[in-house]
């Protein structure tokens, strides 16, 4: 049995994997100039497609892929919810992709693209702005539509469904300021989010504006690792509000800070984002930025689908209301 794979036909013949599977599938939406350079390799490597896979391929279902980074989250698993509702109204397959932090952004796009997707919704919110290009270009050039779901990117030509998380990390601390709280910390993470980035920006100019300096403490969005850090917090440290970026760190935090003889909200208000079900499992329940999750994931299936199907489409930036749900964790 031959060893030669699609990865070593596309680079032979200097082509994405997607045309080479085009090619095989769809050769009528190859250029004839593509198409037999692409046949010439595949007859000189002695490649052998899977009739299976190709035949797989060829059957005329939609199939979406999602790029998620890590299932666990729970604001994940609401929006993946959303996603599968709308799908399933339109009869599509949904083809799951993780990027963990140690892969290459760029070969995992290709395998995707190898996929012979439909389109993508992509929910890993860890970007920069340089893999937002690569994202672009790779989908763009492949003939794939993609959106962005609660991922945000400056780049106006980006399809995005979100909320507006600059406006909701300023709504949650002017809470807590009017308050009367001061030394007001947001405990966001050591590894970088573009939601995240949102979030200490506004965070960031209500303290300003209140004439106060932003305290940003960086930890993990993993229990087990930021309970390490949040344990000798209060040794050296002045405070009396507290943000989590995720509910889960919030109320990581307030755990730790009671075992530290904190009384919340007596002495400490704490606040979260996303309203998971964290933020009611924790004692006291927690204040949090509600983050509409499943309609972000409903809402960005069905801007997909329209961009699937070349339909016109007004705003490709489509932003959620959010609001915040005041509990007991704060006065």
């Amino acid at each position: 049995m031959s060893n030669v794979t699609i990865y070593d036909v596309a680079g032979a013949a200097k082509v994405s994997l997607a045309t080479v599977s085009r090619v095989l599938n769809n050769p009528e939406k190859v250029k004839e100039e593509t198409r037999l350079r692409v046949l010439k390799i595949i007859k000189e490597l002695g490649y052998r497609p899977n009739v299976i896979a190709r035949g797989l391929a060829s059957r005329k279902t939609t199939t979406v892929g999602v790029v998620i980074s890590d299932v666990t989250r729970a604001s994940v698993a609401a929006m993946l919810g959303g996603i599968s509702d709308i799908a399933q109204n339109y009869n599509y397959s949904i083809k799951l992709f993780a990027i963990r932090e140690d892969m290459d952004v760029t070969d995992t796009l290709q395998d995707i693209v190898a996929e012979q997707v439909d389109g993508v919704l992509y929910l890993n919110d860890e970007l920069s702005e340089k893999h937002v290009d690569e994202i672009k270009r790779v989908f763009h050039t492949n003939g794939i539509p993609f959106v962005f779901a609660n991922v945000v990117s400056d780049d106006n030509e980006v399809p995005m469904v979100s909320i507006d998380y600059e406006k909701a990390g300023y709504e949650i601390t002017r809470l807590l300021l009017d308050d009367n709280r001061k030394d007001v910390y947001l405990l966001s993470t050591a590894r970088r989010y573009s939601v995240n980035d949102k979030k200490e920006a506004g965070y960031s100019r209500a303290m300003a504006e209140a004439g106060l300096e932003p305290m940003i403490f960086r930890t993990s969005g993993d229990t087990n690792i930021n309970r390490q850090h949040f344990s000798t917090f209060f040794s050296d440290k002045k405070i009396d509000a507290a943000i989590g970026v995720r509910d889960s760190i919030a109320v990581s935090f307030m755990n730790i800070a009671r075992d530290n003889g904190k009384d919340v909200p007596a002495d400490l208000v704490v606040a979260g984002f996303q309203n998971t079900k964290y933020a009611l499992l924790s004692r006291p329940n927690l204040t949090s930025i509600d983050v509409p999750v499943y309609d972000i994931g409903a809402v960005s299936m069905r801007l997909l689908t329209k961009l699937m199907n070349q339909h016109d489409v007004d705003n490709i930036r489509i932003i959620l209301p959010h609001y915040i749900v005041k509990r007991q964790s704060t006065t």
